[in-house]
């Protein structure tokens, strides 16, 4: 494994090298691209004082979203309410449901036509709430207003987010060209490490963060999570961190 001081030099030289072509095609070529280009066989490397650092590229000009982690909303009930109120029939197993839907916190999501829900910003966590005007079964808010159906609070936030991203070696190109003819241009690196709610916050709220909802059924009626994920636009991840170094 390379060292820490080693790898950024050979981070520099690969940018100054300018355009790169690929090492594989499709979306995985500019991590097999650079990888190759550092000498490393795996995604993480030693930092100087020996914990270990995971190492991402990305293409600058990508509309691919980037998954920062897997987390369900709480509590434990969550995913039973979103899917009765928003679930339809498993194209999978019969006589059960599921949800597959993404949503932001510009506006109400589209669940077979029918305006479903949104990303909302709470005191200290982001929620889930509903277009429909219900008591709050969430809380103890007894009002008509929109319900709750799911929440994340800053700790859960954060803890998802630094057990998945404790520090990283982030690494933005320029690309052009497709395929086998694609090429790199490494020219920004950041060293990036702990987690920002505030700038989280703001990035769902421009829409640079999303949340993808999948959520099955077991033939028992229990909800089953396949992996409810918050996903990031490349050019705005290491805005999610509090410590931010740019490297290159």
């Amino acid at each position: 494994m390379k060292e820490y001081s080693e790898l950024l030099k050979k981070v520099s030289e690969a940018s100054s090298h300018g355009y790169i072509t690929t090492h594989r095609s499709g979306p995985t070529g500019i991590g097999k691209t650079l990888e190759d280009l550092l000498g490393i066989p795996e995604n993480n490397i030693p930092s100087p004082d020996g914990s270990m650092i995971e190492l991402k590229s990305a293409r600058k000009n990508s509309k691919s979203m980037l998954t920062l982690f897997t987390k369900a909303p709480l509590p434990s009930r969550a995913n039973s309410v979103l899917l009765e109120q928003f679930g339809y029939p498993s194209r999978k197993r019969d006589n059960t449901k599921e949800l597959h839907t993404t949503v932001n916190a510009v506006d109400y999501n589209t669940i077979k036509g029918k305006r479903g829900f949104k990303i909302g910003i709470g005191k200290d966590r982001i929620e889930l709430v509903s277009s429909r005007s219900s008591p709050n079964v969430l809380t103890a808010d007894n009002g008509s207003k929109p319900e709750v159906m799911g929440f994340w609070d800053r700790t859960t936030l954060s803890d998802s987010f630094q057990t998945k991203l404790p520090r990283l070696l982030y690494v933005k190109a320029n690309s052009r060209g497709k395929g086998a003819e694609e090429e790199f241009w490494f020219n920004e690196a950041w060293l990036l490490s702990g987690f920002d709610f505030d700038n989280f916050v703001g990035l769902l709220k421009s829409a640079d963060i999303l949340i993808d909802i999948r959520i099955g059924q077991y033939p028992d009626g229990r909800p089953h999570d396949h992996g409810t994920g918050f996903r990031v636009m490349p050019a705005k991840l290491d805005l999610c961190f509090s410590t931010r170094d740019r490297v290159l």
